[in-house]
Order: C-alpha cells, then sequence, then structure tokens
C-alpha cells in the first residue's frame, strides 16, 4: 500500500466549511473538481469589501470608489504574477472558464476564421470547451475535428500527423481532463501547433488552481480558467491572452467601462484589459480571487501539488482492491491530477453519490459536462471523487468503506 500523504490537517482547519457535520458526521469534500471550499482569509476579504469599501470601480473620484478600484485592480495584479503573464493588460477579468471561451469563439476567432478553417480540439472536452466552437460552427462554417483518447486515457498523439495541417487555425485543449484526471502534454501539443501556424488556447480550468502554470513559459497564445475551482469565489474568470492578439481582436460585450469616447454615431474602445469588460464588473469576487492567490501562493503551488498527487497515489492503490471498480484514465498518479472518476459494477454513479452521501461525503455522480468523452468509453455516467490542498488520507479510507457500502447495498 502507498504511504498516506504527510498530514496537513492545517490547512483543513482554515476552510470553516470543513468543520460542520452533515448527517451528525464530519463533512469529507471529494468534489473539488466541480468547486472547491473557501478558506476563512477568502471570505473576510469579500466581508471587509462590503463591509468598508464598497463602491463601484473605476471614474470614480470619492474615496469609497478610489478604495474599491485599487483593491480590484491589485487583484489582477495578483493574478498576473500568479501565472506569469508578461503584463496585466493581458489579465481580463470574466465569469468563468466558459464565458472566457465564449470570449475566444466570438471574438477572437469570429474575427479571424473563415468557413473551412479548422478548430483542433479532443474527445476529452469539458462541453465548455466544445459547444462554442459547435456554435461558431453554425455561425460562420468552420470544421472541427478531434484528437482521439486512448481507452488507457490518454491522447492519441500518432493522430496529429494526420489531424494538424495548415487548415487548423486554433488549437484549444484541456490542460487536464475534468474526467479522466490525464494531465496532457501541453508543451508538445504547443509545439505543434505552432509548427502549422495555429494559436492555442489552454482550458486550465483544472490545471492552474492545482499546479504551477507559467504562460510564458509555456508559449501558449491563450489560456481560461475559473477562481470558484482555486479557492476563490464563484462569479469570477480569467481569459488571459499575448498582448498582441488582444488588441487586435473586437471587444466581446458592449456598454459602459469598455469604452474611450462615444458619440451617437461611433465609438472608440477603453484600452486593454478593459476593452473586454463591459459593465459593472463582479468587484467583490475579483477582491476575494485575489485573496485566494496570495493563501495558495504562500503553500505554494509546487507543494500542492505534490500532495495531490500524493493522494492520488494513496486513492489509486485502495481503491484497486474493489472488485468491480473500473477507473477512468492512466493508473499512474504522475499523469494524472488529483481526482478519480469510475464505475462500480451493478450499482448506479447515483446510487454510489447518495450512499456516500448519507457518510457525509461529497462526490460528483453524472457525465461532469463531458457527454462524449463518456460516450466514447460507452458508459452513460460515471462517478467522481476530487482532492485538493484540504483533503487527508482518513478520508480516502472512508471513501473506500463507502463504495462498498454501496456494492453491499445495490450491486447483484
Amino acid at each position: 500500500m502507498a504511504s498516506p500523504p504527510v498530514d496537513q490537517s492545517g490547512w483543513r482547519a482554515d476552510f470553516p466549511i470543513l468543520q460542520r457535520k452533515i448527517h451528525d458526521m464530519p463533512l469529507i469534500y471529494l468534489d473539488s473538481a466541480a468547486s472547491t471550499q473557501k478558506p476563512q482569509r477568502v471570505l473576510d476579504a469579500m466581508t471587509s469589501f462590503y463591509a468598508q469599501h464598497n463602491s463601484n470601480v473605476h471614474r470614480g473620484i470619492h474615496t469609497l470608489s478610489e478604495e474599491a478600484t485599487t483593491a480590484y485592480e491589485a487583484a489582477r495584479d495578483k493574478v498576473t504574477s500568479f501565472i506569469n503573464a508578461s503584463s496585466r493588460q493581458e489579465v481580463v477579468f470574466t465569469r468563468n472558464t466558459t464565458e472566457s471561451i465564449n470570449l475566444l469563439a466570438q471574438s477572437w476567432a469570429r474575427a479571424n476564421l473563415r468557413g473551412g478553417d479548422v478548430v483542433l480540439l479532443s474527445e476529452m472536452e469539458h462541453h465548455a470547451n466544445l459547444v462554442p466552437w459547435q456554435l461558431l460552427r453554425q455561425q460562420i462554417g468552420i470544421e472541427l475535428r478531434f484528437i482521439p483518447v486512448t481507452d488507457e486515457g490518454r491522447l492519441e498523439l500518432e493522430a496529429l500527423d494526420a489531424l494538424l495541417d495548415e487548415r487548423v487555425k486554433l488549437l484549444s485543449v484541456a490542460h487536464v481532463s475534468n474526467v479522466l484526471g490525464t494531465i496532457n502534454p501541453v508543451e508538445l501539443l504547443i509545439a505543434r501547433a505552432h509548427g502549422v501556424g495555429a494559436r492555442v488556447h489552454l482550458d486550465a480550468a483544472q490545471s492552474v488552481p492545482h499546479m504551477p502554470v507559467d504562460v510564458q513559459a509555456l508559449n501558449v497564445d491563450f489560456l481560461s480558467f475559473s477562481g470558484h475551482k482555486m479557492c476563490g469565489p464563484t462569479g469570477i474568470g480569467i481569459f488571459w491572452g499575448r498582448k498582441a492578439l488582444l488588441n487586435a481582436m473586437p471587444p466581446f460585450l458592449g456598454g459602459g467601462d469598455m469604452i474611450s469616447v462615444v458619440t451617437l454615431d461611433e465609438v472608440t474602445w477603453a484600452d486593454l484589459p478593459h476593452k473586454f469588460e463591459a459593465g459593472t464588473p463582479s468587484i467583490a469576487e475579483a477582491i476575494g480571487l485575489g485573496a485566494a492567490i496570495d493563501y495558495l501562493s504562500e503553500i505554494g503551488m509546487a507543494t500542492i501539488h505534490g500532495h495531490e498527487q500524493a493522494l492520488t497515489a494513496y486513492a489509486l492503490e485502495a481503491c484497486a482492491q474493489i472488485d468491480g471498480l473500473q477507473l477512468l484514465g492512466p493508473s499512474s498518479a504522475n499523469e494524472r491530477a488529483g481526482l478519480l472518476t469510475f464505475t462500480l459494477d451493478g450499482v448506479h454513479p447515483h446510487d454510489i453519490a447518495a450512499t456516500l452521501d448519507e457518510r457525509a461525503i461529497a462526490i460528483r455522480a453524472g457525465h461532469h459536462c463531458a457527454q462524449p468523452l463518456h460516450a466514447r468509453f460507452g458508459i452513460p455516467a460515471s462517478a467522481r471523487a476530487s482532492f485538493y490542498l484540504y483533503n487527508e488520507a482518513w478520508e480516502i479510507d472512508a471513501l473506500v468503506e463507502g463504495l462498498e457500502e454501496a456494492q453491499r447495498l445495490y450491486a447483484f
């Protein structure tokens, strides 16, 4: 059996919700791939904003507006440093990863692609990195191609020779699969796509919260992620792009704050990044994200990634002892992020989740916004347990006991 990861219960104590009980038992939260819990300092930062500094940002002359603007823009600086962007002007606040990808599709792609141009995706994409491109295909007639997924849950890289040609204008791919847990070889993919003149976008919703991500070192063109998956609040996301590309892109939404001058006949756009941030932004949410970044940075993303890999190795060995459990994705902890997606012979994923909930264990059941990937594996749904910095080995032990109980109750 793999050695249990080093106890990090001090991290767990930072999250108030993990102190509550469900059905008179301690909450075991194994659903962080959907949304993470929030440390006290994030809650405090947002409460402090509303209690002491609440005002709209930009253009206001009064003290509260200036304080709100300073805190809001300080959060942008924190994001810039966190992903090593070359300029704060490259960091655009959105609502979430989904909105970021729609921005890319309806701004950059719609302005630069023509009928017959190709966007290359993979079979493991979240619906957020599939549906926007299907919409664009309906609108302007682009072609979609897909990198196949192997039975082991890896991208079939040999297929790139046939898929990547001069008609491919964009590769948009998950850095980490939210179902398979696979950490994709994005450095190789980026180099191959650039080799045919294509731009590259990474859906980093499952990577930025869990491991060091450096956009300059990756040499990627666009990247998207969400605050709520990295100890921050809901309603705040990030779209990052190279400054030259963003400057050449038309706005995604029109309204206040994204303009420089407006007359009844014409408009000139605001400078980056505000050109893409129409209307009143998610101010408290951005400040909360900034506090989350402070928290994660103090721990260290490499430390968090190491903790999750140790948890995953422990969970892989523990779950391998359960007869009838079929794991989706690579079997090595070194190739995957901190999540396990699986089926259990004779037990529907919803019954698994319900049984575990009776034990105060929260997991996810369904298709995880990846129906085509489930179809690829011939299953309608699966169960997913996902880990974060606040999880411990004892929670994996409780998960295994709960899965064994689900078998006793439902399998026949």
